[in-house]
């Protein structure tokens, strides 16, 4: 027994979505846990706006992965925050949007109770709610859309996409489309050839909520050309819907210059 008693306790784990960039979108919830944090283990993802908000001295330990380019496995992420955790360190893992939508946080938590690690999940702001919204683009509609999906566009291990094209192809559904920049002209056409129109309202937005935020709005059929004359770079939300042609009458966000957006952040600090 006094063996047991002389055990470290497990530090508790939090799994914090930090939203789409915009250090303003996080939750009070998040931004507390930030400035408590005994160490930070961080996506690529994560805006460097965000990062700014952590205090000098706090453990940071990045573990951003790229496509094509996974510089550490998930499965060593997973013994990273085990092996933190029971070093009794009071730990943040911060994910970009939120940590269950296409995050593999729950992933995560599952090693952690594997461990019986404490953890709580903190919800972020996702991108396709986040993109949409600074695009003016209502996910739902009445009369336009009645349902929304969520799908990811990324090929694991060049493998083709499994999905549910035809009932993706429904005219009342909005489609968001996460990590399907380098699949684009593939999604487009196996969309298309499960029956959704060639004219469908479509766009793709860049970083939403930020100042990097830019976006091309184009008919299915022409979005991936439009996309590449424009080079957009990851990451990108692909919307695809009637609601897309509100845009033009509720766009409301002129995202800042770079410079503008850092003096507005010295200003403030």
């Amino acid at each position: 027994m006094s063996e047991r008693r002389g055990m470290k306790q497990p530090g508790k784990v939090y799994l914090v979505g930090a939203g789409p960039g915009d250090p303003e979108l996080l939750t009070l919830r998040a931004f507390k846990l930030l400035q408590q944090a005994e160490a930070v283990v961080y996506d690529r993802l994560v805006a460097a706006e965000i990062m700014d908000l952590i205090p000098q001295g706090v453990t940071r330990i990045a573990v951003g992965k790229e496509p094509g380019n996974h510089c550490i496995p998930q499965s060593e992420i997973n013994q990273l925050l085990v092996r933190l955790a029971l070093a009794g360190r009071s730990l943040v893992r911060l994910k970009g949007g939120d940590p269950f939508i296409f995050g593999r946080g729950s992933e995560e938590a599952l090693e952690l109770r594997r461990h019986a690690i404490p953890f709580e999940i903190v919800p972020g702001i996702t991108a396709a709610t986040a993109a949409s919204a600074y695009a003016g683009i209502p996910l739902t509609h009445r009369g336009l859309s009645r349902s929304v999906r969520l799908v990811t566009g990324h090929l694991l291990e060049d493998q083709p996409l499994q999905l549910d094209w035809a009932g993706m192809a429904d005219a009342e559904t909005t489609l968001v489309i996460y990590m399907g920049l380098s699949n684009l002209a593939q999604i487009i056409d196996q969309l298309i050839s499960a029956g959704r129109a060639a004219d469908t309202p479509a766009a793709a937005v860049q970083e939403g909520s930020t100042p990097r935020q830019r976006q091309v709005m184009a008919p299915l059929g022409q979005l991936a050309r439009r996309v590449t004359e424009a080079g957009l770079e990851a990451p990108v939300a692909i919307i695809v819907g009637a609601c897309v042609n509100l845009a033009e009458e509720l766009a409301w966000f002129q995202p800042p210059t770079l410079e503008q957006d850092h003096a507005q952040r010295l200003a403030g600090s």
